[in-house]
């Protein structure tokens, strides 16, 4: 079986571009999803300008499901994406695909202007979060973060404060200060604040972690593990990335998107193992590997949400990878107490296409992670080293959300951090999981 899209090439010419695809029968919203994405890619492989689809024959497959305007919207922009700030532009400039034309009956219902129209919308604040991600970490400290993010929330309704570090002294957010101590560059607490439509609603607070070079500090990760340890702030730009796709979207719910900054480097002056650090809370924690690092960000950030009394608290962090080992590159883990939050986190993030799976969350966690000389540790210190990694961690954030632990939720997005080979998406930051949580906040 194959998808024609009419190829349209610079001379003037027509010319039919052929994709294979599996049978009627077979297609899942998964694989029509990468197909449309192969489509661009193919495009741009023979670097064609412009390509015409048939709207019917594209969507004639009975179980990929419905709303697929937004969705072919958003695959066809995920795919045309490529980071080139470190490329060199040739002398006759980039050949890239420069419009796809839809061709559609008006009578046919599944193709909405308006739905592909937010499609974009999304998809454009996604290639942001990639963009921010993948620039490197000598290029995107936690100053600069702030610089770039100021920029681009021109023009929207989100308001903007920063803490430095003397007011976050003030504020006794010794875990963000304590991970940040090490590196030269100066770390920063961003709150970005979106009004919403309704008036005097308790917001979502969204936490993103914004390691923006994260070398595992004196317990520095070996080569070459570290290459990609820019995209450590990958949450970080989930979260900024969504709230400037909620403002640009107008939705109606209030949100709120806290964002600890900080730079995890080895120095004189770093955070040892075996420290003992107060956090925000007054939780004494001990650190037992300083490359768990981004929790004890976390952590400060999901006291201070507290202070807006929101009605849901979400984390996203590239936190683990042992949640990679578990889970492989295809799904980001969820965790929470809140069955309906859960259920509707699973089935939004089949239909948007970013996949997740549940982990548990079980009492018994809680006792692995005890501390010996403080509280807590931000590792397993009972049974066996290192098991279940992902789940303590999830275990740790979930201690400093107990003010509203049914309305809390930790995304680990280490697994799906970059595009998988197979996904027909650029290589690098894949912009996880923007999509989900546009869809939950709408």
């Amino acid at each position: 079986h194959t998808i024609a899209a009419t190829r349209y090439c610079t001379e003037g010419r027509e010319k039919i571009m052929e994709y294979k695809v599996p049978k009627k029968a077979d297609m899942t919203r998964r694989q029509w999803i990468v197909m449309v994405r192969g489509i661009v890619q193919e495009a741009q492989k023979q670097e064609v300008e412009r390509i015409g689809i048939v709207w019917s024959e594209l969507t004639d497959f009975p179980a990929i499901g419905d709303d697929l305007s937004r969705t072919f919207a958003e695959a066809v922009y995920m795919a045309q994406y490529q980071f080139r700030k470190y490329k060199k532009r040739p002398e006759k400039g980039w050949k890239d695909l420069a419009e796809v034309v839809v061709f559609a009956k008006k009578s046919d219902k599944t193709c909405v202007k308006k739905e592909c129209a937010m499609g974009v919308t999304i998809a454009t604040q996604i290639n942001f979060c990639r963009d921010l991600a993948n620039i490197s970490g000598a290029d995107m400290t936690p100053t600069m973060l702030v610089s770039a993010v100021r920029k681009a929330i021109k023009g929207t309704k989100i308001k903007m404060r920063v803490l430095n570090e003397q007011q976050m002294q003030k504020k006794k957010m010794n875990g963000v200060l304590t991970v940040g101590k090490g590196s030269a560059a100066q770390s920063r607490f961003m709150i970005l604040e979106y009004a919403g439509t309704k008036q005097n609603q308790q917001p979502t607070v969204l936490v993103g972690k914004g390691v923006t070079y994260d070398s595992g500090g004196i317990d520095t990760k070996p080569h070459p593990h570290g290459l990609e340890m820019m995209m450590d702030m990958s949450g970080a730009a989930a979260v900024i990335a969504t709230i400037c796709a909620v403002a640009k979207l107008r939705i109606s719910q209030r949100v709120v998107a806290l964002v600890p900054l900080v730079e995890n480097m080895p120095s004189g002056s770093s955070m040892r193992p075996g420290d003992v650090i107060t956090m925000m809370d007054g939780t004494h924690v001990e650190i037992g590997h300083t490359d768990a690092e981004g929790r004890l960000i976390l952590a400060d950030a999901l006291t201070f949400a507290k202070s807006f009394n929101p009605k849901c608290v979400i984390d996203v962090a590239t936190l683990t990878g042992a949640a990679l080992v578990a889970l492989g590159e295809r799904a980001s883990a969820i965790f929470t107490d809140n069955e309906e939050l859960a259920q509707r986190t699973c089935t939004i993030g089949e239909k948007r296409g970013d996949y997740v799976w549940r982990l548990p969350l079980w009492e018994e966690y809680a006792t692995e992670i005890a501390g010996t000389r403080g509280d807590i540790a931000n590792i397993r210190t009972k049974g066996q080293p290192g098991a279940g990694g992902t789940i303590t961690a999830a275990m740790f954030l979930r201690h400093f959300a107990k003010d509203y632990q049914k309305n809390w939720m930790h995304i680990d997005i280490a697994p799906t951090m970059t595009a998988v080979f197979d996904e027909n998406l650029a290589k690098g930051a894949k912009g996880s999981p923007v999509r989900l949580l546009v869809e939950l906040l709408r």
